[in-house]
């Protein structure tokens, strides 16, 4: 039985195509950021640094970041329409994992905390700037705690999860599944997890932007077919 409305997903396709080209410039700019300016190591040093560059102290805590995962939002969405038809049930699993994981980003991000932080210390008498170091130093313990792995680790499963799909689906290329499956396997190790975490997480870069370049094909095509 046919329904008696119309499924117009295509300005879905059509946003998660633009924000996912805004994407792929903004992961190479983050990148230069941490190789042209590295982050500080201490609290006193993220400090300094927000008293003399706060837009630098914003970007070395990954500000760019909060509007990636809220660009990656669309493009789970734009994913799991495409792909529902093909396995409802493991589309679903991807997408709740996903967002959960993205949900628990935010929360984790220390940027704006540090920069109020950084404020208050310059601002404090001398007897009063240790409150502030340790408040700075609980901050930064959450950046990469419970919060931030567990974004980490949902987010490589519902990435995985896709993965599997695209292979599955006969509609779309195996390469799509391939690099999702690639980048899905590296970031099962966060990033958090000291060198080996770090280099897992820079090599996971190299087949995602890979996997959403092709995406940005597939969400052309969809965008221009007629609605369901």
């Amino acid at each position: 039985m046919k329904p008696d409305f119309e499924l117009n997903f295509r300005p879905l396709f059509a946003l998660a195509r633009v924000l996912t080209l805004v994407m792929l410039l903004l992961i190479p700019l983050q990148i230069v950021v941490f190789v042209i300016a590295p982050p500080p190591d201490t609290v006193t040093g993220f400090f300094d640094l927000f008293q003399q560059q706060p837009f630098l102290g914003l970007l070395s805590l990954d500000f760019i970041y909060l509007f990636n995962n809220a660009i990656l939002v669309i493009i789970y969405l734009a994913i799991a329409v495409l792909l529902f038809r093909e396995k409802p049930v493991t589309v679903l699993l991807a997408i709740v994992l996903g967002l959960i994981g993205i949900a628990c980003y935010y929360p984790s991000n220390p940027a704006f905390e540090m920069l109020a932080l950084s404020n208050l210390y310059a601002q404090a008498l001398p007897p009063d700037q240790p409150l502030y170091l340790a408040a700075g130093e609980a901050v930064m313990a959450g950046y990469t705690g419970t919060a931030f792995n567990t974004y980490y680790v949902l987010n490589a499963i519902g990435l995985l999860l896709f993965a599997y799909t695209f292979l599955r689906s006969p509609g779309f290329k195996k390469s799509i599944g391939w690099w999702g499956l690639a980048s899905g396997v590296l970031m099962i190790v966060p990033s958090s997890a000291g060198l080996v975490g770090m280099i897992f997480s820079l090599t996971s870069l190299i087949p995602w932007m890979v996997f959403i370049a092709l995406l940005m094909g597939v969400f052309k095509k969809a965008a221009a077919e007629p609605a369901v």
